[in-house]
């Protein structure tokens, strides 16, 4: 088929169905999920309160450095597809593929299966005893077939899911300000020490940085924007901010109130089915209002399932529009791409049945990093690879700089501290190039 009538396949200009607040909505959904109320647990073993508030605060100005690089790009790009169309531009086709390939098997679908499994959790913490693979499983059968009726209903479901969300996170904040703990806390970290450690705290940075991704969900849905080019990065730079704003208090609650022999529940999360909101508000509000708790987070968590839902399927429609998938994938413009959405959802049940919860947390987090540190490299190299557009401004490429460097150094202590990551980036690699390669001889010019 020729380039040009793929191209029949996008949205037209202005005809998008989303807007500057859908856009905001829709990184504010895709950022706040699991990762904010159980990393605490894990870091206060090691690190004090203030090391962990620092850490999240580190991580929101990554997180903006990074929604800037990406601002740059999306104006640079204004198309569809996130790490798969900038790397495909900006280094590389195959490094686009390989990103393209990594999102469709881990960068949505396994999110996904995280935050579906603890929306199932937490409800089954409420109503009694069930098995949370099970409950997911519906939870992402359910959605899928919403996601795949129509784009305004796709819209209204998920901005409905994001303002009940907003409104849970703001009163979990409220109660912990107005009724918990206000002093600076005193507890000492399960090592006894509350020097700087350095390893620990960049580890736990690596962990921050995966709460924090979704900061560029609108760069992946950029066509279904009316306005793209303006509402796209302000989507991305908003949004991010104000999810910053909301981790860092939520960490200030959960420091306050908990101490690390109690956090340690993050570690039997599996069993438990308990989240630190969920021990904050036990122990605040008493056994009901912990259980108003629970099941205001699994709707914190149904509203990331519906975000990576709308946005994950759009790379892959992407890449089927250029020839590297299926042409089933592709979708039309005022048409949900519905093979998409199914081929996500199904490989998110997949993964949720094979995959323990934290074996995924972790390797997702360094593959995400890796493939967003370089779309933050290919902005260097905008002149070099296409001429024909404008340079990059001076404060993204500083942007650029610090979120590249310092996700080096977030995967190089990854990479130490977790002997598994290497292996599964090496595999996700080779046979992602492999595919590339063979597919390429049939992709059209």
């Amino acid at each position: 088929m020729a380039r040009e009538n793929l191209d029949s396949y996008a949205t037209p200009p202005g005809e998008g169905f989303l807007d500057l607040g859908s856009g905001v909505g829709l990184v504010v959904a895709n950022m706040i999920g699991a990762g904010v109320f159980l990393s605490a647990g894990f870091m206060a073993q090691e690190l004090s309160a203030g090391w962990i508030l620092a850490a999240w605060l580190v991580g929101a100005v990554l997180a903006m450095a990074g929604a800037r690089t990406y601002a740059e790009a999306s104006v640079l790009i204004p198309r569809s597809g996130g790490e798969y169309r900038y790397l495909s531009e900006l280094l590389h086709p195959a490094v686009g593929y390989l990103a393209g390939w990594a999102s469709l098997l881990v960068g949505f679908s396994a999110p996904m299966a995280i935050s579906a499994y603890a929306a199932a959790a937490f409800s089954f913490a409420v109503f009694g005893a069930g098995d949370p693979r099970l409950g997911a499983t519906a939870v992402i059968i359910v959605l899928t077939l919403f996601h795949s009726l129509g784009l305004n209903l796709s819209k209204w479901i998920q901005n409905g899911l994001v303002i009940i969300k907003g409104l849970l996170v703001l009163g979990f904040v409220a109660l912990g300000v107005s009724v918990g703990n206000s002093e600076w806390p005193t507890w000492v970290p399960a090592t006894g020490s509350t020097e700087f450690a350095p390893l620990p705290f960049a580890t736990s940075l690596f962990f921050v940085a995966y709460a924090f991704s979704g900061w560029n969900a609108a760069a992946y849905t950029a066509e279904e924007f009316r306005n793209p080019k303006r509402d796209v990065p302000r989507a991305m730079l908003i949004g991010c901010a104000v999810v910053g704003l909301a981790y860092l208090l939520v960490n200030w609650v959960l420091v306050a109130n908990l101490t690390p022999e109690r956090a340690r529940v993050v570690f039997s999360y599996d069993e438990a089915r308990v989240t630190l909101g969920h021990l904050v508000a036990q122990d605040l509000l008493g056994e009901a209002g912990s259980g108003v708790m629970s099941m205001g987070i699994a709707i914190v968590m149904l509203s990331s399932v519906s975000a990576m839902l709308l946005v994950g399927p759009r790379v892959y429609a992407e890449m089927a529009r250029d020839g590297f998938l299926p042409a089933v994938l592709r979708g039309r413009p005022g048409v949900p791409p519905r093979a998409s959405i199914v081929i996500q959802g199904v490989l998110a049940i997949v993964l949720l049945q094979l995959h323990s919860i934290g074996e995924l947390l972790s390797n997702v987090a360094g593959v995400l990093i890796l493939f967003s540190a370089l779309v933050a490299i290919g902005l260097f190299f905008v002149r070099r690879h296409k001429p024909d557009l404008p340079a990059p401004r001076k404060s993204a490429l500083v942007a650029a700089g610090v979120y590249a460097t310092s996700s080096i150094w977030m995967l190089y202590n990854a990479f130490k501290a977790q002997t598994s990551l290497l292996p599964w980036l090496g595999v996700l690699t080779i046979v992602g190039l492999g595919g590339y390669f063979v597919t390429v001889r049939r992709v059209p010019a």
